[in-house]
């Protein structure tokens, strides 16, 4: 699965393109900037210049890659996707879990789970990070307009979204650890579609 991203001329796209090859490559912790620098046919003071380690350089990458996912596999999220119809439990409910699958086939995240697990820690446990962020904003956009619409049932759209982005977390995470003989991803999917449906109906 390649980049879901379009490809841009901007210099540092291109830079974020070549870490991005090279943590699919050798993983996280034998990145450095000097092989990103490489990669990317620049000198190491020019990817210096715009990212001063590594962690900053990859919360630029999972920024991208993760709100450029959001947008592809869920356009139901957007409220001004330009549907004038408000959104429905159902709408939001296939969004959450179409994003969910998108996130659990992406070979970048994929990657960095199995080598790198730590590197998610922080934003499960401590602090949303901006792709989190990017994700509630929208999402809080859908349910604004559903309880405008009557569509979505009525409360703080802050907090409805916060619940339905913490339920995802382990569907994205965990979920493997619920398969087993009698039950696959795919009904478990289907599972997260009635989580999100019947807590978002009016």
């Amino acid at each position: 699965m390649t980049s879901l991203r379009h490809k841009q001329a901007e210099p540092r796209d291109a830079y974020l393109d070549a870490a991005r090859a090279c943590i699919l490559d050798v993983g996280w912790r034998r990145t450095t900037l000097t092989e990103v620098a490489r990669r990317s046919g620049v000198s190491r003071m020019t990817i210096y210049r715009a990212w001063p380690d590594m962690p900053t350089l990859l919360s630029d990458l999972m920024t991208r890659e993760w709100t450029e996912l959001v947008a592809a596999s869920a356009g139901p999220w957007n409220p001004s996707g330009g549907d004038d119809a408000a959104p429905t439990p159902t709408m939001v409910a296939d969004a959450c879990a179409a994003t969910v699958s998108a996130l659990r086939d992406n070979e970048l995240f994929t990657r960095i789970v199995e080598l790198d697990p730590e590197l998610i820690l922080p934003y499960l446990l401590n602090r949303r990070g901006r792709s989190q962020e990017a994700i509630l904003a929208a999402l809080v956009g859908v349910i604004d307009a559903g309880q405008q619409g009557g569509t979505l049932r009525a409360g703080d759209p802050h907090l409805i979204a916060r619940g339905v982005v913490l339920a995802a977390h382990g569907f994205v995470l965990s979920a493997q650890t619920m398969t087993d003989d009698d039950v696959d991803l795919a009904a478990l999917l289907e599972e997260l579609r009635v989580v999100v449906e019947r807590s978002l109906a009016p």
